[in-house]
């Protein structure tokens, strides 16, 4: 066999035998790009507030990007992006004291004010989830008015009819990202229920515990 066409054998084989690695490794590599840290806390505190554990990764992931330290240049703090006053709003809401702003950049803390801050949409917003992510990113005011206004209905389905940008965006993102993580640690989840088959608490009475 002429040295080229060996070449281009080797070359091949190469590429077969990388594909193939890909193949068997794709869910390693996709646990890469889509980690799941602090996952006790998440699996605690969603729990605790009757919430999808993978949605609360989902927003973590695009608003922080499981960054603790995280500040918007809104002001918002932490994994889950909360500003300061919503924070107080909520520390004063479950009975979490002391408090201060600076909490918010404890993972921990920050876990739990967000859990319970999903809970407590899900309740007002009927547990429609692009309402929801819609009031989490746009603020709960805005959508409010824009269901009283007519702007967006309880049948939402079309993400466009959100008159912000970054809302829309952001809840595309969200919705793929829980997708991913639903597919990829479903298992963590559970393998959890099955340990701890405690039911979860009113989504009222979440405190940090």
């Amino acid at each position: 066999m002429p040295a080229r066409k060996r070449r281009l054998s080797i070359s091949r084989l190469g590429i077969y035998l990388l594909l193939l690695l890909a193949a068997f490794n794709f869910t390693h590599i996709l646990k890469y790009l889509y980690p799941m840290p602090y996952s006790e806390p998440v699996i605690k505190y969603s729990s605790r507030a009757g919430i999808d554990p993978f949605l609360l990764v989902a927003i973590m992931k695009v608003e922080s990007n499981f960054d603790p330290d995280a500040v918007s240049p809104k002001g918002a703090r932490g994994l889950m992006q909360i500003m300061p006053e919503t924070g107080q709003w909520i520390a004063g809401q479950i009975n979490l004291q002391p408090y201060h702003s600076d909490l918010l950049f404890d993972p921990e803390t920050n876990i739990c004010l967000g859990a319970w801050y999903i809970a407590n949409l899900e309740n007002e917003f009927k547990e429609n989830r692009i309402i929801i992510l819609a009031a989490y990113n746009g603020g709960r005011g805005n959508v409010r008015r824009w269901l009283n206004e007519g702007v967006i209905t309880w049948e939402v389905k079309d993400i466009d009819s959100i008159p912000f940008p970054e809302t829309k965006n952001f809840i595309r993102k969200v919705l793929w990202n829980y997708k991913v993580y639903k597919w990829l640690y479903s298992d963590i989840i559970n393998n959890n229920n099955k340990s701890n088959p405690a039911r979860a608490t009113s989504k009222s009475n979440l405190t940090k515990a």
